[in-house]
């Protein structure tokens, strides 16, 4: 399907094509390695944010916030595994205003003990080269060489700024203990121990403000998303035309470390039904390389200065399809109040344009300013996830009005398939946002026939009407029923 016509005087552009386009289809929904400056630091790179009404049985009175971290985990990645970065803060904010300002956060902050064990050999007590020393069971974790503890704080107004007061739980702690990642079924024995062994750290918890106590699990877990990214990145080698279900998910043997919090719907809501979320990661200005840092000493650096925001991520695509290279870290370091100097890229897409070069049959949209995508991206679809006093921002957004959409009964189109329930109504595990942005960026919302809500009508986008795909799909049968949604991560070892 590829024009390949005068070939060499389009080498260059149909490669800078495919390095976005790479991202269209290999990282609408996550933020894997998005940015350049990201790429160093993998501890406090956001991989998925998601936000949806709980669709436990008896919990849809509640939200689920969820961002991941620490993307493309092998799970045999040890001896050291995937321990958060305890100089770094996690956060997770909500908008319920509109303004485009946090109204609440919840700070996640970690802390690794490394207990050193230590064997007899000879006569001489020798610390092991391992974070455990034996076998690992729920109730039994006196074998583990390293401990892995965080504190969640929630501040209402500025996130540095305002009222912060800690997350505890039902006996008054504020120290919650993270589940060391799945090592292997020698370790824990079985996946079912290791079930059993991480179900340990899911906490109910007090959350300051709340009158209902919540939910909170931190911890490894199967990486969610799905897609056909090898393909995507040898220059589109899929057809986004074919079948939904045709082509391998290359993140199938990979896992995440996940920060899952849930909260009362009432408490998440401000006068309007319709909240607003993102995750950023930030980074004290300064690190030291401590040489030498000295026995029983888990860090080996220092840190000092104020918070720097190195990581966001809201709305899938964004940072990934629409940010320009030169400008993904600066979105990296960005507040969604601030996303104005980033409109030109919503407005004038560069990603139709080079899915068109590479796909000719796939016409781009002829509707410039894109209104359909402010709607999409910035703004929320009226009538939909639009704030009453919406200011034009980034971040995903949810009515948290409209009822939840019981686990068999979601379809994977979300708002595209006529349930409201899902993405971009906010985002839920289930929800197939690869083809659906996809769908947008090519025009579907034009399809609609309304150019006074989306400034477009069919014969803007020709391709609008198309069902792109990347051939790698998911659908609520890949997750759990029940908080925290995720699967269990991918052991280490097999057998």
């Amino acid at each position: 399907m590829r024009n390949l016509e005068n070939r060499g005087a389009r080498l260059r552009l149909v490669a800078s094509a495919a390095l976005l386009c790479c991202a269209a289809t290999g990282a609408l929904a996550s933020s894997h390695r998005e940015a350049p400056f990201i790429t160093t630091m993998p501890k406090v790179d956001g991989a998925d944010f998601y936000m949806f009404r709980s669709y436990e049985p008896g919990r849809d009175n509640f939200v689920t916030l969820i961002a991941n971290y620490l993307p493309l985990q092998d799970p045999y990645g040890g001896p050291n595994y995937f321990s958060m970065d305890a100089d770094a803060l996690y956060e997770i904010h909500v908008d319920n205003t509109g303004d485009g300002k946090e109204d609440l956060s919840f700070q996640f902050r970690f802390k690794n003990t490394l207990n050193d064990v230590a064997l007899n050999v000879g006569g001489k007590q020798v610390a092991i080269p391992l974070i455990q020393a034996g076998g690992v069971a729920a109730g039994d974790s006196t074998k583990l060489n390293l401990t892995e503890t965080y504190t969640v704080n929630v501040v209402r107004g500025d996130r540095r700024s305002g009222t912060r007061a800690s997350v505890s739980n039902t006996n008054g702690g504020t120290t919650f203990v993270k589940p060391v990642d799945f090592i292997g079924q020698k370790t824990f024995a079985s996946a079912d121990a290791y079930n059993a062994y991480a179900a340990q750290y899911v906490h109910t918890v007090n959350i300051p403000g709340c009158s209902t106590p919540g939910r909170m699990f931190v911890g490894q877990r199967k990486d969610p998303f799905v897609v056909a990214l090898g393909r995507t990145f040898d220059l589109i080698n899929l057809n986004p035309l074919g079948g939904s279900n045709v082509n391998r998910d290359d993140l199938a043997e990979k896992n995440v470390t996940a920060l899952e919090i849930e909260v009362p719907l009432s408490c998440l809501t401000s006068g309007d039904d319709v909240i607003g979320g993102w995750t950023t990661a930030s980074v004290r200005q300064g690190r030291l390389i401590v040489p030498n840092p000295g026995s029983g000493n888990a860090n080996a650096q220092k840190a000092g200065g104020a918070w720097t925001q190195v990581s966001r991520l809201g709305m899938p695509l964004v940072n990934e399809v629409v940010i320009g290279v030169k400008d993904k870290d600066k979105f990296n370091n960005s507040k969604p109040v601030d996303d104005g100097q980033f409109i030109d890229y919503v407005t004038n897409p560069t990603l139709p344009a080079l899915i068109e070069i590479l796909f000719p049959t796939a016409k781009a949209p002829t509707n410039f300013p894109r209104q359909d995508l402010v709607n999409t991206f910035l703004t929320g679809l009226k009538g939909v996830n639009q704030p009453k006093n919406v200011v034009a921002s980034e971040m995903l957004r949810l009515n948290t009005a409209i009822p939840v959409t019981a686990k068999g009964s979601q379809k994977n189109l979300g708002v595209l398939a006529g349930d409201n329930a899902g993405f971009p109504n906010g985002r839920r595990p289930g929800d197939d946002v690869v083809d659906s942005a996809l769908r947008v960026v090519m025009g579907v919302l034009c399809t609609l026939n309304n150019r006074d809500v989306f400034g477009c009508v069919p014969v803007d986008a020709p391709a609008g009407s198309a069902a792109l795909t990347d051939g790698a799909s998911v659908d609520d049968s890949f997750f759990d029923n029940a908080f925290p949604y995720l699967k269990a991560p991918i052991p280490g070892s097999p057998i």
